[in-house]
């Protein structure tokens, strides 16, 4: 299986062991790895069974104002910014994620706080046999899960874990 890292994270997968399929036909990622995942899986021209999105970064409901402040914050101080963005995946968890950390870079932030998901791509995806899961945590700080439930639900197999945040972790 092929796994990609959220923004400013390596190594995160063991979080999501329960989930993950040993297999040369899967492909998964979290947060902003979810969405590097399914461009991969989107753009490869080999056999893809499973696509895994773990919280995928979901901020198209977002006002261009929220993500400029965001590049901003990250600007002015992207030791902070970071520091503050590992407490809010973590949460309600509390799990020290600092052993995790690969600080990303304010192309990826941008990347992942521009990006945007579209029913067609999901659709062409499954239409080439592609089962798509998302899994989403109700009490996450990082996305507004209601936001990506509501637009997922229609177009993959999604869960919602009541207790769990961003890491789908309680």
């Amino acid at each position: 299986m092929r796994y990609f890292n959220g923004f400013s994270l390596r190594g995160e997968e063991r979080f999501f062991t329960p989930w993950l399929i040993e297999s040369d036909y899967a492909i998964a990622g979290f947060s902003y790895g979810a969405q590097l995942a399914f461009e991969n899986a989107l753009q490869s021209q080999k056999r893809i069974d499973r696509l895994l999105l773990f919280s995928p970064a979901f901020f198209q409901n977002q006002k261009p104002a929220f993500i400029r402040a965001q590049l901003r914050y990250f600007d002015a101080g992207h030791d902070a910014y970071v520091a503050q963005f590992l407490k809010n995946v973590a949460y309600p968890s509390g799990i020290d994620l600092k052993a995790y950390l690969q600080t990303g870079s304010k192309e990826e932030l941008e990347a992942l706080l521009t990006y945007r998901w579209e029913e067609e791509k999901l659709n062409a995806l499954q239409q080439r046999g592609t089962v798509i899961e998302v899994f989403l945590g109700a009490k996450d700080k990082i996305i507004d899960a209601e936001a990506a439930k509501a637009f997922f639900a229609p177009l993959a197999t999604t869960y919602l874990f009541k207790e769990a945040g961003h890491l789908l972790q309680a």
